[in-house]
C-alpha cells in the first residue's frame, strides 16, 4: 500500500510540474495586464462602485481569453509575430499607422508605470523618488538586454507571484463575500459615471501591447526551441493548441482574479469609508493605510512594484517586435544586443523616454487618460485585422481559427467596438 501511495503521489507531483511548465506567454500576459496603471483603474472602481462592477470582469474572461488565444494561434501557427503577419496582409500604412499609435502608447504606459513603482517605493521607503525611477527603468532594461531568453522567460513568470499580494490584502480586511458574489453576477450600475468607469476596465484590460507580445512570444518560443511553427510540423497541432488552450485560459483567469481582488480590497476598504476618488495605483496604496493598516497598505505597494517589474518589459519589447517586424529587422529576445540593434534600441528609446516623462511637467495620470484613448483607437482596427488574418487560409493554412474562437473572437471586437465608440462620445463629446 506504501508503494502504491508513493506512486501516486509521485505521479500527481509529475502532472503538477509538467501543467506548470506549460504556463509561458499566456500567463506571462495575463500578468502583465495587471499593471499599476490597471491597478489604478480596478481600484477607482472598487472605491466608487463598491462591488457594483465586478459583473465587468467575469464578461471580460471569456473575451480577452478569445483574443489572446487568437494571437497565441497566428504566432504558433506561423512562427511570426503579429506585425509581421499584419504587413503581409493589410496595406503597411495601415499597419505602420496602428503600431504608431501602439508605440506612444506604450512609451505614455510605461511612464505611468514607472511614476507609480516609485512612488509606491518613496512611500514604502521614504526615499526620493526620481531616484527609484532611474532605478526601476535601469534594471528593467537589463533585464532584457543581457539575460538570455530562457531566464529572462523565467524571471518574468516568478514576478507574476507578485500579483498574490493583493489576494493577501483581502484576508486582513474585512469583505462583504455576500456582497461581492452579488456584484459578480448582477449588473445594477449603469449611470454615466460608471459607463466610463466600464469602458476604462474594458480598455485597461483588452490592450493591443498584450496581442502583440503573446504572439511575438509563442514565436519565440520557436524560435529557441527544437520546434518549428505549426505550418511546417502538423503533427504538432494537437498538442501545441491544447498547450495555448491551458496557458491562456489559465494566465487570463489570473488577471481577472487579480483584478477582481484590487476591485474587492478598495470596495472592503475605500468605499466603505466614503472615499471615492483614487488618482494612482500609489494612491490607493496610501489610502488603504488608514483604513485597513501598515501591513495591507505595504502588500498592496509591494505588489504594484512588482506588477511595475513585470509589465515595463512587456510593454517595451511588445513595442520593439511590433516596429522590429514591420521594418524587417532581426528581432528576440534570444540574440545578444549587437545581433539586433534596431530591436534593442526601441526598448531602450522606449523606456528611456518613459523616465522623462517623470521628469517633465506632463501629468502622469493625465497622459494616462491619453495613452487609454490611442489604445481605444487602435484596438478596434487592430482586433478586426487580426480576425481577419486569423480566418485567411492563406496565412494560417489548414489551421485557421476554429468556429468557437471565431465566434468569441468577434464578440470581444464587438463589445470592444462600442466602449471605444462610448470612450470618445464621453471624451470629446
Amino acid at each position: 500500500m506504501g508503494g502504491r501511495s508513493t506512486s501516486q503521489i509521485e505521479h500527481f507531483r509529475r502532472r503538477v510540474v509538467g501543467s506548470l511548465e506549460e504556463l509561458g506567454p499566456g500567463l506571462i500576459t495575463g500578468a502583465a495586464d495587471d499593471d499599476p496603471s490597471g491597478i489604478a483603474t480596478y481600484s477607482q472602481a472598487g472605491a466608487q462602485f463598491g462591488y457594483g462592477l465586478m459583473w465587468t470582469m467575469v464578461l471580460c474572461y471569456p473575451l480577452m481569453s478569445a483574443v489572446q488565444l487568437v494571437s497565441a494561434h497566428i504566432g504558433r501557427v506561423t512562427g511570426a509575430g503579429l506585425a509581421n503577419n499584419l504587413s503581409n496582409s493589410f496595406p503597411k500604412k495601415f499597419v505602420g499607422l496602428l503600431i504608431g499609435i501602439l508605440l506612444v502608447a506604450n512609451i505614455i504606459n510605461i511612464g505611468a508605470d514607472l511614476s507609480a513603482m516609485a512612488e509606491a517605493a518613496r512611500l514604502v521607503t521614504g526615499w526620493g523618488e526620481h531616484a527609484f525611477v532611474i532605478g526601476f527603468a535601469v534594471v528593467s532594461t537589463l533585464l532584457q538586454l543581457f539575460i538570455p531568453y530562457r531566464r529572462y522567460a523565467s524571471i518574468l513568470k516568478w514576478l507574476t507571484l507578485s500579483l498574490f499580494a493583493y489576494v493577501a490584502v483581502l484576508l486582513v480586511v474585512r469583505t462583504d463575500w455576500s456582497g461581492a458574489l452579488l456584484g459578480m453576477v448582477w449588473p445594477r450600475e449603469f449611470g454615466k459615471d460608471a459607463l466610463l468607469t466600464i469602458v476604462a476596465l474594458l480598455g485597461t484590460t483588452i490592450s493591443p501591447y498584450l496581442f502583440f507580445w503573446q504572439s511575438s512570444q509563442e514565436a519565440e518560443e520557436i524560435a529557441t526551441s527544437k520546434h518549428r511553427p505549426i505550418k511546417r510540423e502538423p503533427r504538432s497541432a494537437e498538442r501545441q493548441f491544447r498547450r495555448m488552450r491551458f496557458d491562456t485560459l489559465t494566465g487570463m483567469a489570473f488577471s481577472n482574479l487579480i483584478s477582481l481582488a484590487i476591485i474587492m480590497a478598495a470596495a472592503a476598504t475605500l468605499n466603505r469609508q466614503g472615499v471615492t476618488q483614487i488618482g494612482s495605483a500609489a494612491d490607493a496604496a496610501q489610502a488603504l493605510r488608514p483604513f485597513a493598516g501598515q501591513f495591507a497598505f505595504a502588500l498592496f505597494a509591494l505588489g504594484i512594484i512588482g506588477t511595475g517589474f513585470l509589465a515595463v518589459p512587456v510593454l517595451a519589447g511588445s513595442a520593439a517586435f511590433a516596429v522590429a517586424e514591420i521594418f524587417g529587422w532581426k528581432e528576440g529576445l534570444e540574440y545578444q544586443p549587437q545581433q539586433a540593434a534596431g530591436f534593442y534600441s526601441i526598448i531602450v528609446v522606449a523606456t528611456f523616454i518613459g523616465v522623462l516623462i517623470d521628469w517633465s511637467p506632463i501629468d502622469p495620470m493625465r497622459a494616462l487618460f491619453w495613452s487609454a484613448v490611442l489604445n481605444g483607437l487602435a484596438a478596434v482596427p487592430l482586433m478586426i485585422a487580426m480576425m481577419v488574418v486569423v480566418s485567411r487560409h492563406q496565412v494560417m493554412g489548414r489551421f485557421n481559427a476554429s468556429r468557437s474562437l471565431l465566434v468569441f473572437g468577434w464578440a470581444a471586437t464587438l463589445v470592444m467596438t462600442l466602449a471605444s465608440v462610448a470612450m470618445l462620445v464621453a471624451s470629446f463629446g
